[in-house]
């Protein structure tokens, strides 16, 4: 059994202060769970990080998020250094943070998502490159970081590019009305569905993150159809991606529409935020799996992945 644990958190992302929050619950819970456990707040200095891991922990706890912990760059690191970590490797990472090729990977296993198009930041911050309501998403950022709601009647595009520090391309997508869903997979298994309710027009950053800006509804008061197949789908994506450990997939309902015909897919985290509230524990422990067990069952699952 893993008994020293290094948990890799903050970084350099502009999800850093999320990061930092969930590697210091992450750590505490693995102390009481018995791991002896090194905190490292992870800066872009590669000899100074193989330096933090020495002596060797029997596995790294990877808390970090967005852009250098979450999109395979410290995944490749691990590997190199023949280190277990938690969480997914390489190519799961990689694909999962990259939006359109996501998108375009589930399509072809049947998993919808809203129409969208890849533009570059030029073109999409000089004119409307579809016509509204649409949404303007960052190529590769996680927690909503970077979005814009370009709504019906919107004279000006949402981008303003001297504040734009999100990549050249953006993907813009139909918008899609109704209700936010998500669904947390751990190892093999679809945990259950949560409805998001706020006031926000879509589950920004800031619905994500402030205290008071969203409710979580669990299990999600939906038809079984949409819930089971919003659980499919998201064990699907975790497959389909080749993800590892935990991820969770997030969803749009149209309850306008029948049936299930306005349920789409909005994208993958591989490295969900990871405190006892968070919506993947906050699932976990709906189902029985308290944290201080889910956090440990992570550090085990990354050793015999291994």
């Amino acid at each position: 059994m893993a008994r020293r644990v290094a948990v890799l958190m903050g970084g350099w992302s502009a999800e850093r202060e999320v990061s930092l929050v969930s590697g210091r619950a992450a750590s505490e819970a693995l102390r009481s769970a018995g791991f002896e456990v090194r905190e490292i707040d992870v800066r872009r200095d590669v000899p100074w990080l193989v330096d933090q891991l020495t002596p060797r922990p029997d596995v790294v706890f990877n808390a970090l998020h967005g852009r250098g912990g979450e999109d395979g760059t410290i995944q490749a690191l691990l590997d190199l250094l023949d280190l277990p970590y938690t969480h997914s490797g390489v190519t799961a990472s990689a694909v999962a943070m990259n939006k359109p090729l996501t998108k375009r990977l589930l399509a072809s296993v049947g998993v919808r998502s809203a129409e969208g198009i890849v533009v570059d930041l030029e073109s999409a911050a000089r004119a409307h490159v579809m016509d509204p309501p649409y949404v303007v998403k960052p190529a590769a950022e996680g927690s909503s970081v970077g979005i814009r709601l370009v709504r019906e009647g919107d004279n000006q595009p949402p981008i303003d590019i001297a504040k734009w520090d999100y990549g050249d391309d953006v993907l813009v997508e139909r918008y899609v009305p109704g209700r936010e869903l998500t669904v947390g997979v751990m190892g093999d298994r679809a945990l259950t569905v949560t409805e998001i309710e706020h006031t926000h027009s879509f589950f920004d950053y800031e619905a994500k993150y402030v205290a008071g800006q969203a409710h979580h509804v669990i299990p999600a008061a939906v038809p079984a159809a949409v819930f089971d197949l919003v659980m499919d789908q998201a064990l699907l994506a975790h497959r389909t991606l080749g993800c590892g450990g935990i991820s969770r997939s997030d969803f749009r309902w149209d309850d306008s529409q029948p049936g299930t015909e306005g349920v789409y897919f909005l994208e993958l985290n591989t490295q969900p935020g990871f405190t006892p509230i968070s919506l993947v524990p906050e699932q976990a422990d709906h189902l029985g799996i308290g944290f201080p067990e889910l956090c440990a069952w992570l550090v085990e699952d990354a050793r015999c992945r291994h």
